[in-house]
């Protein structure tokens, strides 16, 4: 019997001390909040960390109720699946692309426009755009490969689908290389069914250096956070810097309202927090927005002796620092390519006066752990939702549903990753989505 329904029971039948008495209430009807479900979709790559890496944004999104994923297989093809939101069985379609599944960089990130066309993006790194969408509407069956524009597409890397409300997409990817590579955006036209140029050089590295971003759309514009890196070294990461959008991405500005001269650089980025280099500051993890409009980033770094997640977010004009103290043992990032590491990046999600986080960290097995907290108290919970390891897997949940229906599903696989883009000899392992109905909520005292 799970110890936390025993404790439970318990209290029915036995006199304790009043706050074990709420201990093991709050533990079980967190449990009971949660109502994790698992769906299993097929086998994947598992070598290495290519079908799980935080950067593929999306893994897995919704659509008209229909829900999409995507993944390498054992073999290295690209495969597609979809169902109905919450039905047991996937439609499951090998394609006849491949990736080079050995470099951990080449991810597939994929989007469903208005008109219902998925638009695939994969095998990224330093290389030529890959991107095909389906023949027709709702089908897994892609068309051939082609170029969006034509412009900027020899060396691409992290490439990522954005839905913007009013019904185009956004594409946006890194030109160049580490430590010397620029922010290039496009966008589709559903009606037309064109790309155009939208920012060929939004954040310029002038040729010294890479912003590693992350992004979130909301209700008022597109909002994007980053890291400087000044070489291919993950140690030289410093800054996290901010700028917004609301025309969809033609000219930006900083949370004060004042406008960029676009390009982007160094000496221009608005700070949101001031990092130093030799932090172990992690690039390219999370950001999202509250319905006030109030951008909330995640990621980690090292202040005081061990590197802890850390929320950087803006609230009634000034940017603040929320801390945690999840992981116990120190550790230093330094080096090239994928990195072995002992926790996740961190995915967030915030709702009304709930913030969550989700990671994985070697002290908790490897699992999937979602920390919650109300912004009111500041004081985090924390819970193990998957039952098994996931090794070196990285978060990457389904955010059209989030936004709709505020249920979690998350993509999940139990990966390995050497350090330093290398391989693990490891059986194929399952590709999964996890599903939470509904996450656990604290009252403000």
């Amino acid at each position: 019997m799970n110890r936390n329904l025993r404790m439970c029971s318990s209290t029915v039948t036995v006199v304790v001390k009043s706050v074990f008495l709420m201990i093991a209430f709050f533990s079980c009807t967190v449990n009971a909040q949660l109502q994790i479900k698992e769906s299993e979709i097929g086998l994947g790559w598992s070598n290495n960390s290519v079908n799980t890496v935080i950067f593929r944004s999306s893994a897995l999104t919704t659509f008209k109720k229909v829900q999409y994923t995507a993944y390498y297989n054992p073999e290295g093809k690209m495969v597609l699946a979809k169902r109905k939101i919450n039905s047991k069985k996937w439609d499951v379609f090998e394609t006849p692309y491949s990736g080079n599944v050995k470099d951990a960089h080449n991810d597939i990130s994929i989007a469903i426009d208005d008109a219902g066309y998925l638009h695939v993006s994969w095998d990224h790194h330093d290389t030529r755009l890959r991107y095909a969408k389906s023949k027709v509407p709702f089908s897994l069956e892609l068309g051939e490969e082609q170029a969006m524009t034509g412009k900027d597409e020899v060396k691409v890397t992290y490439p990522e689908f954005h839905n913007l409300p009013n019904g185009k997409l956004l594409f946006c990817y890194r030109s160049g290389a580490s430590g010397r590579g620029n922010m290039i955006m496009k966008v589709y036209d559903v009606k037309t069914q064109k790309w155009t140029s939208l920012q060929n050089n939004l954040i310029d590295g002038e040729n010294q250096r890479s912003a590693y971003w992350q992004m979130c759309v909301g209700k008022k514009g597109i909002y994007i956070s980053w890291v400087w890196r000044e070489s291919w070294d993950v140690s030289t990461n410093n800054t996290i810097c901010y700028a917004f959008s609301a025309d969809g991405g033609k000219t930006w500005q900083k949370s004060t309202g004042e406008k960029y001269n676009l390009p982007i650089t160094k000496a221009t980025a608005e700070h949101a927090w001031d990092v130093p280099q030799n932090s172990s500051l992690i690039n390219q993890t999370a950001m999202t927005v509250d319905d006030s409009g109030n951008p909330y980033i995640t990621t980690y770094w090292n202040n005081d002796g061990i590197p802890q997640y850390k929320v950087v977010y803006l609230l009634d004009g000034k940017w603040n620092l929320l801390n945690t103290d999840f992981h116990k043992k120190s550790f230093t990032l330094g080096g090239g390519g994928t990195k072995r590491i002992p926790i996740s990046r961190p995915e967030i999600l915030v709702n009304k006066s709930m913030l969550y986080l989700l990671f994985r960290d070697e002290e908790r097995d490897n699992k999937i752990t979602l920390a919650y907290t109300n912004l009111d108290e500041k004081q985090w919970k924390l819970e193990d939702i998957s039952r098994f390891t996931v090794g070196q897997w990285e978060p990457n949940f389904d955010k059209e549903l989030w936004a709709t229906k505020k249920q979690l599903h998350i993509f999940s696989q139990n990966v390995s990753q050497a350090d330093g883009e290398g391989l693990a000899k490891v059986e194929p392992q399952p590709v999964q989505v996890l599903e939470l109905k509904k996450l656990p909520l604290l009252q403000a005292k």
